[in-house]
């Protein structure tokens, strides 16, 4: 106890929402390691089909999480974190034993609820058991930590496979869960605002309105920009977003409390991450596919070859949580995007046909690993920077959304500039294209957050005032 109350931060708790929010954002690159060996067990099923084991998790999360943290908010952050897990393990279980496409399909819809529940629920938790003090530290760790998760989801992946097949890549998150979940209930304590049940109607119209959303962003590739589906799934979104925000402007209990976005910070942050997530995701993905096919590394080489920069993202993410809270978020947020940029330009300057990692590899893989230390964790600071209590919840959904949809379209603007290539000359081209498309998300989200102000106070920006609470 001493520990925490030197630093501030409730190490038992910090512990057990990492440890859950690592399990999730794991999912979201590992599952693409597993793909090609998912294929082979269902060689009866069209690739098509089987694109869903990803476009539905990914769609099915991206649209519960604003919900899901209105929820958790008003019906308890630690309830919706353990009922989060206990979906989340199920789809895992489900995933790993099934025998058909469809029931992994069915799996991968399941922890995808879990995961939206989990998720904002993981973060207001640690917040609220935060001091103030400390609460821009271990945000960025929080952030750090899932950031990490995401990066080095192919080496772990690959590491798993090679061991015990692709089921393994879901069996894994079962003793994590149950750990997670016993330790929870010990460490954990209940954080509740109470109030009166959200506007079922409008979470539902603004779920629906991020799905298709998502969907359309995710199947845009295969279905084609132009076709109906597409083009029907953006119109849904452009119809329901828009009504679902004027039921939030009216309701006494909206889906999304408009009021959050009063904070300057905090629609900064916002921004600036869906930009940042488009650059990371795709990048992300362009690295790995560069790898196995340009250079011909397996896809274990390929995931520890990215490794530096995730353990230095490890590493940093603490420390720049300090800095931020320090110097603001600003300056740092500036930084971290020029850094990911340049590391990107080095690929797209330096990297050629032959495989020389220490030379031609690996310097830009470290200034990509210092650019995300610097941006992800604080990004995820300055989102709920501010925020009374009550609306930590909704603050942390919001930033993930904006993630998740800036990641959809990241990976759908990748597979669509790479495609398939049929020399190496041309391969090297798209993906120099591809690390282009990179620099110009990390510079965009460099400018926006060149706009938050330096804060008065070395802890987290000055609170917002809020509609009262019974909205909560």
């Amino acid at each position: 106890m001493k520990q925490v109350e030197r630093s501030g931060i409730p190490w038992p708790v910090f512990a057990v929402t990492v440890a859950a929010a690592f399990m999730v954002a794991l999912d979201l690159s590992i599952v693409n390691v597993a793909f090609p060996s998912i294929r082979e067990s269902f060689p009866e099923v069209s690739t098509a089909t089987l694109s869903w084991v990803l476009a539905a998790y990914s769609v099915v999360f991206g649209a519960l999480l604003l919900g899901a943290g209105r929820i958790a908010d008003r019906s308890g952050r630690r309830r919706i974190f353990l009922l989060g897990l206990l979906i989340f393990t199920a789809g895992s279980l489900l995933c790993g034993i099934a025998p058909s496409a469809w029931l992994l399909i069915a799996g991968r819809v399941v922890q995808a609820i879990g995961a939206a529940l989990l998720m904002p629920a993981s973060l207001a938790l640690l917040l609220s058991a935060t001091a103030p003090t400390a609460r821009a530290q271990a945000v960025a760790m929080w952030g750090g930590v899932s950031a990490l998760a995401v990066a080095t989801g192919p080496s772990l992946g690959s590491v798993l496979i090679d061991a015990g097949g692709w089921r393994w890549a879901f069996f894994v998150n079962l003793p994590v869960a149950l750990v997670a979940a016993v330790a929870a209930r010990r460490v954990v304590p209940e954080s509740v605002v109470g109030g009166p049940v959200p506007d079922l109607v409008g979470v539902a119209l603004l779920s629906a309105a991020v799905a298709a959303l998502a969907l359309a962003i995710t199947q845009g590739g295969d279905w084609g920009w132009s076709s109906s589906r597409v083009i029907g799934s953006f119109a849904a979104a452009a119809v329901l977003g828009p009504i679902a925000i004027r039921r939030s402007t009216r309701h006494e209990a909206p889906a999304i409390d408009l009021d959050v976005f009063r904070s300057r910070t905090v629609v900064l942050a916002n921004a600036a991450t869906f930009l940042y997530s488009v650059g990371f995701f795709g990048m992300l993905l362009a690295n790995v596919l560069f790898l196995t096919s340009v250079w011909e590394y397996s896809t274990l080489q390929a995931g520890l070859a990215i490794t530096p920069g995730p353990l230095l993202v490890a590493a940093l993410s603490g420390p720049s949580g300090r800095l931020a809270a320090r110097v603001g978020y600003g300056p740092v947020l500036v930084a971290g995007g020029l850094t990911f940029a340049t590391g990107l330009l080095f690929y797209v300057t330096t990297v050629d046909a032959d495989a020389r990692y220490l030379t031609h590899w690996l310097p830009g893989a470290l200034l990509v690993g210092v650019g995300v230390a610097l941006s992800f964790p604080v990004l995820s600071a300055a989102a709920v920077a501010g925020l009374p209590q009550e609306r930590f919840g909704t603050g942390g959904a919001i930033n993930q959304t904006a993630r998740q949809i800036g990641a959809v379209l990241g990976v759908a603007l990748l597979i669509a500039i790479v495609g398939t290539p049929t020399s190496v000359d041309q391969a090297m081209g798209r993906f120099r294209i591809a690390w282009l498309v990179g620099v110009a998300a990390a510079l965009g989200s460099a400018v926006i957050s060149s706009f938050h102000r330096r804060p008065t106070e070395t802890t987290v920006a000055d609170p917002v005032v809020l509609a009262p609470a019974e909205v909560a």
